[in-house]
């Protein structure tokens, strides 16, 4: 009896979570190089990967310092090798006990805070921290010229558990092009190391300066100062990237796989067996200048169908058809066709999935890599 072959892409059942790693390396190797030319340590930010194996692959193979936004994915990634490791939302009190149990552990696990009564319950716990700054309005933190800011610190320094300052320049995504984002960087930059100043000029240790976002990190000119960078989706990159000039679409490394299920002639629709429970809800290009509805069709081998998007979803059907305004006809697909979707944002499109089957050159067997959820 014949042993049954690698699995390749026409054995999978659809959906299914796709991964270009050559696409993935070449992302990889792109911002590993940029930090290095600026002379900063890069601590990638896992909460899109979810994986221990791209994990390894972020960090030059070997475990290193990485960021995490769940406790969950700090445990996981513990348990893969990583000792370093900056949990980058802001801790709630009730959190320290299952914070103080990885670092028993022997976790160099850091939390982030932005008031003094998260302060006091750090310091109580005896666990370090970094302030985080706000730089631009996007979502939490301190600014850096707040009188809070001194407080905050003396509170975690009397335990020694002052570690030094983070901020992240979500304001970012809402701008686009290189130079654009220049700026963010520099303004993301600049209210760090301000903090940073502050801090030292009343007499606290500030040794850790943290920055980033994905749009600044490809963009920043200048980190003097800054002692880390920090980046999430850039592994995979998205619709939502390349709609505001951080990458290019052949840059994308994830899609779903999916499959022609039925046709709607009169309405110009395609149905497909990928729905928002294969491809997120997310809509992150519909204020861009380019929508690509739930998601930018491609052929089975990666190819984009110029002007096809998944024009809407339900839970287990996607509606394909071309998009507004263009000129048709839509290509002929006939039911069984396989297709590829690229998705709007990497990390919801991958948290629908379990795992990701990784495509990779020369013909080599697919592999299997599992990918983890849950807080």
């Amino acid at each position: 009896m014949n042993e049954p072959g690698p699995l390749t892409q026409n054995d999978l059942p659809t959906p299914a979570l796709l991964l270009d790693k050559a696409r993935m390396m070449r992302n990889i190797a792109r911002l590993a190089g940029h930090a290095e030319r600026l002379g900063v340590s890069l601590r990638p930010h896992l909460k899109t990967a979810k994986s221990a194996e791209v994990s390894r692959l972020l960090t030059g193979g070997t475990p290193g310092p990485i960021t995490v936004s769940t406790l969950a994915e700090a445990e996981v990634f513990y348990n893969a090798g990583h000792k370093d490791i900056l949990y980058a939302v802001g801790i709630a009190p009730q959190k320290l006990e299952r914070v103080q149990a990885l670092r028993d552990r022997g976790c160099d696990l850091v939390v982030i805070l932005d008031s003094e009564a998260q302060a006091r319950a750090v310091a109580l716990a005896n666990v370090p921290a970094l302030i985080e700054i706000d730089s631009d309005g996007h979502r939490g933190g301190v600014r850096q010229k707040d009188p809070a800011l001194i407080q905050i610190g003396r509170i975690l320094q009397e335990r020694t558990c002052l570690r030094g300052v983070m901020t992240h320049a979500g304001e970012s995504y809402n701008v686009r092009g290189d130079a654009a984002h220049a700026k963010f960087a520099e303004r993301e930059r600049h209210a760090a190391v301000s903090a940073a100043e502050a801090l030292r000029n009343a007499g606290l240790l500030c040794s850790v300066v943290s920055v980033g976002s994905t749009p600044t990190a490809h963009a920043a000119r200048d980190l003097t100062g800054v002692t880390e960078l920090r980046a999430g989706v850039y592994m995979f990159f998205d619709l939502v990237m390349a709609g505001i000039d951080v990458c290019t679409v052949d840059d994308i490394a994830l899609s779903v796989l999916t499959t022609v299920i039925g046709h709607q002639p009169a309405k110009g629709w395609m149905m497909i067996d990928a729905g928002w429970m294969a491809l997120s809800r997310d809509r992150g290009t519909a204020a861009q200048d380019v929508d690509q509805g739930y998601g930018l069709v491609c052929d089975a081998d990666g190819r984009v169908l110029t002007d096809l998007i998944v024009s809407s979803a339900n839970q287990e059907h996607g509606i394909v058809s071309l998009r507004p305004g263009a000129d048709g006809p839509a290509p002929e697909l006939p039911i069984g066709t396989r297709l590829r979707i690229l998705p709007n944002h990497a990390c919801a499109t991958a948290a629908q999935h379990a795992r990701y089957h990784v495509l990779q050159q020369d013909n080599r067997p697919m592999q299997t890599w599992t990918r983890f959820g849950g807080w």
